[in-house]
C-alpha cells in the first residue's frame, strides 16, 4: 500500500499543471509577447530599416542558448552531487568520483553521510568568511575596472552540502610528523546569494567549485588533540561557474560575466589556492610559526619558447583571419602573463618566469593560451598542463606540449627544478648560471620572511590607536599583512616568500602604515648580504629597530634564504609514462629508419621520388614515375621480409586497416593511395589518449590534373563522437606529397571507454573556394580495443578510401 501510494503521488506530481498555472505568470508571458509583437508591427509601420534589429536578436538568441546550456550543466551537476554512486556510474555523467578513475583514492561516502548532517550549521560559517573577508577583497577588485558599490545582501547555501568523490591519504615520502591527505571535492548547490551592484540588485544562482583539495595534519602530539594544527589549500585553482539572475542577468554578457567570473577565481586563490592557505591551530603549544611559516619545495624556472599551429579566432574581410595570442602562466595562485604577439598563429614570446612550489606533488603548471579581444572578450586558445612533479623528477623537461580544449596547436616549453643550498659557496655558480641566460628577471635564490608582530607602534594624533598594516618589498615585488584593526601592539603572524636576483645586494624594505590616514609608524631597511653570514642563513624570531618610531618599538621577523641550485636528478628504474615526449619519439623513430634504410640501400636502389617541393617540379618527376612504381614495391616487400616475422600486425581484416610493421617505407601502400606514421598510446596517471601524427609519404597526384600538387592535413576523430568536441586537426603543408608533421593530440577519456572507440585519421588536401566535391584523400580506422596502447606504439598505415556515413 505504501509503495502504490508513492507511486500515485509521483504521478500525480508528474501530470501537466498548465490549467493551474499562477495568472501573474500568464499575464506576464502574454504582455510579453504582445509587446514584442507590437515593436515588430511598430518598426514595419514607420520603415525602419530591419538591420538595427539584427543585433537585439542575435544578443537574444545567443543569451537564451547559453542559459539552456548553463541549465543543463548546472542540473547534471546537481543530479552527481545527490546521486549514489552506483547511479553516477550507471548513469555514465562525465564527473565521475576520482575513484573510479584513480585506484588510489578511497570512496567517502561515510564522509558525505556526516557533511550532510553538518552542512546547516555550517551556513553562519560561510555568510560570516563572505562578509568579513570576500566581499572587501572583492570590492577592491572590481574598483580597478572602474565598478563601485558592490556589496552580499543574502547569503544561503542552500540544502545541498559539498559532495568528496574520493579521498587520498600518503604514505610514502612524507614526515612522520604529518598527515597528508587529499580530497576530491565539489559543491554544486542550490544556494542562494543577492548582491547590490551600485543601484542595481542582482544574484548568483547555481554556484559550482570543483577541485582537489589538501588537508595537512601536523605536528604529531604525545597528548590531546593529537594534532598540532590543520593546513587546508588547494593545490590548483579549482574550476568555477554561476549563473546571474535578476537585474545583473542583464549584464551577463561576455565582457561583465568575464570580470566577474575572473574575480572571484582571483579571490578564491587568494584565500586557499597555494601558496596560500586556510591554517587552524589546535594546540596552544604548538607555535604559529610551526603552521604558518611557507615551507617552499623548491623553484620552478619556466621559459615559454613559442607555439604553433593555433586556431584562428579573429574575423577579417576574406574570412577568419590569424589571431592575436598570448599566454597566462600558473602555478597554483601564482600567475604570469606573456606579451601579445599580433596577427600569429605561430607566436614566439621567448618569456621567462619562475615561481616558488610548495608541493610538488599533484600540483600542475597551467599554460592557457588566449587571443586578445578589446572589443568583444578574450577567447580561450587552449591550454596545455604538466605536472611540476615530472619536473622535479626529471630536473630539465624541454617539450611540446599539444593543447587541450583546441583543435589543433602546441606549445613549447623549456623547464627547469632548481633545488635549495644553504651554501654560500653556491651562490657564485648560481649569478654565473643567470649572466649567461642574459634575463634580468632571473632569480639566484628564495627569501622565506615570517612577520611575527610589533610592539609599541606610536599612536596617531597623540591618542588615536592606528589600523596597522605591513608591507614588505624586495625590488619590485610587494607583498602585504592583513589590517590589524587599533592596535599599537599588532599580532599579524603572517609568511611570504620573496625570489632575490642577487642577495649580495639585495634590501629587504618594510614599512608599517596606517590605514586610516596612510601616515608611516614604522620603516625599516635590512640588507640580505647580512643573513650570508648567519648560521644556516636564517635568524628566528629575532626584534628589529623601527625607524620613524619611538625608541621602544620593535618588529619581531624571522628570515630564511635558500640559494638556488640545479642538481641532476639520480636516474630511477621507472619508466614514467608521461615522459614518452615527442622529441624523444622524433629521435628513436629517426634511429629506426636510418638502420632499416642502411639495410635496404645495399640491395635496392633509392627511390627518387622522396618530396614535391613545389607544382613545378611535378612534369620532371611524372616521367620517371614507371621506374618509381617498381622500385617501392621492391623496397617495401625487401622491407616486409626483414621485419614481418618479429611482430605481426594486431588487427583483424575486419576492420579495415593494414598495419605494417617497418619504421621506413616508401610503399603507395594497399589502395595505392599513400601511407601514414602514428604513435599511439594511453596514460593511465593522467586518464589520456595521445596520438602523434608523425608524417605521410607518398601521397598520389590527382589523375585527372596531375599538375594539381595537394595541399594536406590531418583530421583526427574519436569515433563514434564525430562533433567539434573530439575533432583534432594539423596545420596545412602546402604543395607536398611527403609532409612532415610531428603533431600530438590528446583526448581525455577513461581507460574503460577507450576500448569502445575506434580512431579516424583522415588526410585531407586544403580545398580551394570553388572547388566541389570532397577533399578526403584516404583514411585509417583504427579499433582501439584490438591493440595495446598501454606503451607508445609507432607504426605505418596504409590509407584507405574514405568511407562515408
Amino acid at each position: 500500500m505504501e509503495g502504490e501510494s508513492e507511486t500515485n503521488a509521483a504521478n500525480k506530481a508528474s501530470r501537466p499543471t498548465w490549467p493551474y498555472m499562477n495568472a501573474g505568470s500568464l499575464t506576464t508571458s502574454f504582455l510579453l509577447k504582445l509587446a514584442a509583437a507590437g515593436i515588430i508591427w511598430g518598426w514595419g509601420y514607420f520603415n525602419f530599416s530591419i538591420a538595427w534589429l539584427i543585433a537585439p536578436i542575435a544578443v537574444s538568441v545567443w543569451k537564451t542558448e547559453r542559459k539552456k546550456d548553463n541549465e543543463l550543466r548546472t542540473s547534471m551537476a546537481q543530479a552527481s552531487v545527490l546521486a549514489n554512486e552506483k547511479e553516477l556510474i550507471v548513469s555514465r555523467i562525465d564527473e565521475l568520483p576520482s575513484w573510479v578513475y584513480f585506484p588510489d583514492f578511497d570512496r567517502a561516502e561515510w564522509l558525505n553521510k556526516i557533511l550532510y548532517k553538518v552542512w546547516p550549521s555550517m551556513n553562519e560559517f560561510v555568510r560570516q568568511l563572505c562578509k568579513q573577508s570576500i566581499e572587501p577583497s572583492i570590492v577592491q577588485t572590481l574598483t580597478e575596472y572602474k565598478i563601485k558599490g558592490f556589496q552580499f545582501d543574502r547569503l544561503v547555501l542552500g540544502r545541498i552540502p559539498p559532495k568528496i568523490y574520493g579521498i587520498k591519504v600518503y604514505d610514502k615520502n612524507t614526515s612522520r610528523n604529518e598527515i597528508i591527505l587529499d580530497a576530491d571535492v565539489m559543491y554544486a548547490g542550490d544556494c542562494d546569494i543577492t548582491f547590490f551592484l551600485g543601484n542595481i540588485k542582482g544574484g548568483i544562482k547555481d554556484f559550482q567549485i570543483r577541485g582537489l583539495v589538501r588537508v595537512v595534519m601536523k605536528p604529531m602530539l604525545s597528548v590531546m588533540p593529537l594534532i598540532g594544527g590543520v593546513q587546508i589549500f588547494y593545490l590548483n585553482n579549482p574550476s568555477i561557474n554561476f549563473n546571474l539572475v535578476g537585474v545583473a542577468d542583464v549584464l551577463d554578457l561576455p565582457g561583465f560575466s568575464e570580470i566577474l567570473r575572473r574575480t572571484i577565481i582571483e579571490q578564491v586563490a587568494a584565500i586557499v589556492v597555494l601558496p596560500n592557505k586556510i591554517t587552524v591551530p589546535l594546540s596552544e603549544e604548538v607555535p604559529a610559526e610551526t603552521l604558518k611559516k611557507p615551507e617552499p619545495e623548491g623553484v620552478l624556472r619556466i621559459h615559454v619558447v613559442e607555439a604553433k599551429h593555433l586556431m584562428k579566432k579573429d574575423i577579417g574581410m576574406l574570412g577568419k583571419g590569424k589571431s592575436d595570442p598570448y599566454a597566462i602562466i600558473s602555478v597554483g595562485a601564482q600567475q604570469f602573463r606573456t606579451e601579445t604577439i599580433d596577427n600569429s598563429v605561430n607566436p614566439k614570446w621567448d618569456f621567462w618566469c619562475e615561481c616558488d612550489v610548495t608541493s610538488a606533488i599533484a600540483q600542475q603548471l597551467t599554460v592557457q593560451l588566449w587571443d586578445y579581444d578589446d572589443t568583444k572578450g578574450d577567447e580561450s586558445l587552449g591550454r596545455a598542463t604538466i605536472e611540476v612533479n615530472r619536473v622535479k623528477k626529471k630536473g630539465i623537461i624541454d617539450t611540446w606540449v599539444s593543447l587541450e580544449q583546441a583543435k589543433h596547436g602546441m606549445v613549447h616549453l623549456r623547464l627547469t627544478w632548481l633545488q635549495f643550498s644553504k651554501n654560500p659557496a653556491d651562490l657564485r655558480a648560481a649569478l654565473v648560471e643567470t649572466q649567461e641566460l642574459r634575463v634580468t628577471t632571473m632569480s639566484t635564490a628564495l627569501l622565506v620572511l615570517y612577520v611575527d608582530s610589533a610592539k609599541n607602534l606610536p599612536c596617531i594624533r597623540g591618542t588615536k590607536q592606528p589600523d596597522v598594516c605591513l608591507e614588505a618589498r624586495i625590488g619590485g615585488k610587494k607583498q602585504k599583512t592583513a589590517i590589524v584593526p587599533r592596535s599599537c601592539d599588532p599580532v599579524w603572524e603572517e609568511g611570504f616568500t620573496f625570489l632575490v636576483s642577487n642577495p649580495e645586494t639585495g634590501v629587504l624594505h618594510i614599512k608599517i602604515t596606517d590605514e586610516r590616514t596612510a601616515v608611516a609608524v614604522g620603516e625599516m631597511n635590512y640588507n640580505l648580504s647580512l643573513l650570508l653570514e648567519k648560521n644556516n642563513l636564517e635568524v628566528s624570531q629575532q626584534p628589529f629597530d623601527l625607524q620613524k618610531a619611538g625608541a621602544d618599538s620593535k618588529l619581531v621577523l624571522s628570515m630564511s634564504l635558500n640559494i638556488l641550485k640545479y642538481e641532476q636528478p639520480e636516474p630511477t628504474s621507472e619508466e614514467d609514462e608521461d615522459d614518452h615526449d615527442i622529441n624523444e619519439l622524433n629521435k628513436r623513430i629517426e634511429r629506426q629508419e636510418s638502420n632499416i634504410s642502411n639495410t635496404l640501400s645495399s640491395s635496392v636502389p633509392p627511390s627518387p621520388l622522396k618530396k614535391q617541393p613545389s607544382k613545378e617540379s611535378v612534369n620532371s618527376q611524372q616521367q620517371s614515375t614507371g621506374m618509381v612504381g617498381v622500385a617501392e614495391e621492391s623496397e617495401a616487400a625487401t622491407a616486409e621480409v626483414i621485419i614481418s616475422n618479429s611482430a605481426p600486425s594486431s588487427l583483424n581484416e575486419s576492420s579495415r586497416l593494414v598495419h605494417r610493421n617497418p619504421s621506413v617505407t616508401s610503399s603507395l601502400g594497399e589502395a595505392k593511395l599513400g601511407r601514414i606514421q602514428l604513435t599511439l598510446r594511453y596514460s593511465v596517471q593522467r586518464q589520456k589518449f595521445v596520438v602523434v601524427v608523425h608524417k605521410i609519404a607518398n601521397l598520389p597526384l590527382p589523375q585527372n590534373d596531375p599538375h594539381n600538387i595537394p595541399d594536406p592535413y590531418v583530421k583526427l576523430y574519436l569515433l563514434p563522437d564525430r562533433h567539434k568536441e573530439t575533432k583534432r586537426k594539423t596545420a596545412v603543408m602546402k604543395d607536398n606529397c611527403n609532409p612532415i608533421f610531428d603533431e600530438q593530440f590528446e583526448y581525455v577519456i577513461s581507460q574503460g571507454d577507450l576500448a569502445t572507440r575506434v580512431l579516424e585519421v583522415s588526410v585531407c588536401t586544403q580545398k580551394g573556394w570553388l572547388s566541389t566535391g570532397g577533399n578526403v584523400m584516404g583514411q585509417v580506422h583504427v579499433k582501439l580495443s584490438e591493440i595495446d596502447v598501454s606503451k607508445a606504439i609507432t607504426s605505418w598505415y596504409d590509407l584507405q578510401p574514405e568511407i562515408k556515413d
